[in-house]
């Protein structure tokens, strides 16, 4: 039986241990899939070979198609078009500062400078971070002190060790918040200890009363009856009125200790019922505080921090309703999905700060120039979706393409020179037996296809 209870033991274990490496293994996936995307996408503009390429990595990625044989085939051609891209060699040159050049070169050189530039564009993000995260006093000084060492130091070590840093502001941000969310439930707890405290004193004090009432009623109802014994029995006139006398005595003090005993009992329950709505209204100022603290968190949890448009949680929120809403009334609703054309060329030639600046011009633009009631989100990296009810995909078309005429108009200056910025666009409308993922892989498809046919265009599908 014990031999039977520990083999027991064993294939419970290994079955709990299995399903943890599991989870992990899925976590792990999950970790490298948006790897690969990010880097895909970060890989865009070199060829346009590549980009098809990497585009249908994206696709893939995306709806969980994972066939070995195509994913072999498709390494093989995107290492070609990289053996081409070396072929080429670098299309500008890197500066590297002087003592940088001293004690690297070649290979190091190249190496040392990619991670100048991730520290860099970390410090970017920890500025945006520091800007929409409200962190403790001394907290805040380190952050702030943080970003400048990220964002000016050359020594791998300290910026590495300031990278690490980063991780734990993060956490910091996030315990604070979970300590903030604590101590309002224990404040709740306590107030509603109180409420519960209070209506046990009342349901006592009206339990009081009623055994106060009671026995007042014996005692006048035996006062009563021996006056009426009293008056069966007495032949003595005087005596019989001394003895009425001493019961209707007994009988008003009884009435008095009644009504005195009452008068205390009121004057307690009437402090108990101010205290008690003090306390209620305390609690909804406070719930209301809370309430609004929620949305601000919500809000911010639902937009993305560099071009303020909300993001791609909110994106699947939104597009979700409109879809529940597309079922029920039939009416148009169209997709959009938007990239900006070249994007890498402008981050590798002017920097990340010259990238962020026209993502946010852009996103600028384009809310500016849509109605209210259509809904445009940030999907990922220079990517936008755009949500636009009550449209057909041809007058959506219409729409999209005077955005992009009007963007490749603007006066874009970077280190003093010109630069044209566009973006192509794919469009879908809903259709019947649509879903959700059908339609935005149809948007999808038709910006792949703008992009194929020279970019800078919009193309429905």
């Amino acid at each position: 039986m014990a031999s039977d209870d520990s083999w027991k033991e064993k294939y419970f274990r290994e079955l709990e241990d299995a399903e943890h490496r599991e989870q992990q293994w899925e976590s792990e996936r999950n970790l490298l899939e948006r790897m690969l995307v990010r880097t895909s996408l970060a890989s865009e503009g070199q060829r346009p070979d590549l980009d098809t390429l990497l585009a249908q990595l994206r696709s893939d990625l995306r709806k969980k198609r994972f066939d070995l044989q195509s994913w072999r085939e498709l390494q093989d051609q995107i290492d070609r078009q990289i053996a081409l891209l070396d072929e080429q060699g670098p299309s500008r040159p890197v500066p590297v500062s002087p003592g940088t050049a001293e004690r690297e070169t070649g290979g190091e050189a190249e190496h040392h400078i990619q991670r100048l530039r991730i520290a860099r564009r970390i410090g970017q993000l920890l500025g945006q971070l520091i800007q929409q995260v409200a962190f403790e006093p001394p907290t805040e000084a380190e952050a702030r002190a943080l970003q400048q060492t990220l964002l000016a130091s050359q020594d791998w070590e300290v910026l590495r060790e300031g990278l690490n840093r980063v991780a734990d502001l993060v956490v910091a941000a996030i315990t604070r918040s979970q300590r903030e969310f604590e101590a309002f439930l224990k404040r709740l707890d306590e107030r509603l200890q109180s409420l519960r405290e209070h209506f046990a004193e009342q349901s006592n004090a009206h339990s009081g009363r009623q055994d106060a009432t009671e026995t007042l009623n014996r005692e006048i109802r035996s006062e009563l009856d021996l006056v009426g014994d009293d008056l069966r029995t007495s032949e003595d006139f005087h005596s019989l009125k001394q003895s009425v006398s001493r019961r209707l005595e007994f009988i008003g003090n009884a009435l008095e200790k009644f009504r005195t005993r009452e008068r205390e009992r009121e004057s307690t329950l009437t402090h108990q019922l101010e205290a008690m709505q003090e306390k209620v209204v305390a609690m909804e100022a406070h719930s209301e505080q809370m309430q609004a603290q929620v949305r601000e968190e919500r809000r911010r949890a639902m937009t993305d921090l560099l071009t303020q448009l909300p993001n791609r949680e909110a994106w699947q929120e939104r597009l979700s309703f409109e879809y529940n809403r597309w079922l029920r009334y039939q009416n148009p609703l169209t997709v959009a999905v938007l990239d900006v054309d070249l994007f890498k060329r402008i981050n590798d030639s002017y920097g990340h700060k010259a990238g962020d600046r026209v993502l946010q011009l852009v996103a600028r633009e384009m809310g500016a120039r849509l109605r209210s009631t259509d809904f445009i989100a940030r999907f990922g990296g220079e990517e936008f979706v755009v949500l636009l009810p009550e449209t057909r995909a041809a007058d959506a078309c219409k729409v999209l393409d005077e955005i992009r005429g009007h963007v490749a108009r603007l006066p874009f200056h970077f280190s003093g020179d010109p630069v044209s910025i566009t973006f192509s666009a794919g469009v879908a409308e809903f259709r019947d037996s649509d879903t959700e993922e059908s339609v935005f892989d149809r948007a999808d498809r038709a910006l792949y296809q703008a992009k194929e046919e020279g970019r800078n265009r919009v193309v429905t599908i």
